[in-house]
């Protein structure tokens, strides 16, 4: 059934065109052409993050922090190899899913430490991609309560995350 859901939406929007009135191909293009503007307005912002991100990685902060940060986690429940993840997590989505396939090849898929780590990756999300996105194309700069909200938020939904995965 899967496999039909997008002809189906392709041929209902179609349909749906036609009845309308609408010129199908005139509005795609013009929907493309806003989208290559809008890649070319939010790409340094994203590039910044990516490039903020991977400074952290390289330079073994992210290390340091989970090392000095273990005790912490620990007593939050949340398991000690996972830390760098629950610390990268917030910025950045594909280098969080390398942390989980690490984790994966590490801990196997059936692990403890493995489901903490998918309900983690599941109960966050890359807050600051998203503020960086949403600040680049709103007037909204002020941002003040907002990401301490966010990063709260992810925090609490990983601690209940690891403590329900010990249960399952």
């Amino acid at each position: 059934m899967s496999a039909y859901i997008l002809p189906i939406i392709f041929i209902s929007l179609f349909i749906y065109c036609y009845l309308k009135k609408i010129n199908t191909y005139d509005t795609f293009v013009k929907g493309a052409k806003g989208a290559i503007s809008l890649v070319v307005e939010i790409f340094p912002f994203i590039a910044s993050i990516l490039i903020a991100v991977a400074l952290l990685r390289i330079s073994g902060i992210t290390d340091l922090l989970a090392t000095f940060l273990s005790p912490i986690f620990n007593a939050l429940g949340i398991p000690t190899e996972l830390c760098e993840l629950v610390l990268l997590r917030p910025f950045t989505g594909s280098g969080s899913f390398g942390i989980l396939e690490s984790i994966f090849t590490t801990y196997g898929p059936d692990s403890y430490i493995s489901r903490c780590a998918c309900v983690i990756m599941g109960c966050s999300e890359t807050i600051f991609y998203v503020a960086t996105v949403y600040i680049s194309q709103t007037k909204v700069k002020k941002l003040l309560y907002a990401i301490p909200v966010a990063l709260i938020c992810s925090l609490i939904g990983t601690i209940v995350g690891c403590v329900l995965c010990r249960f399952i």
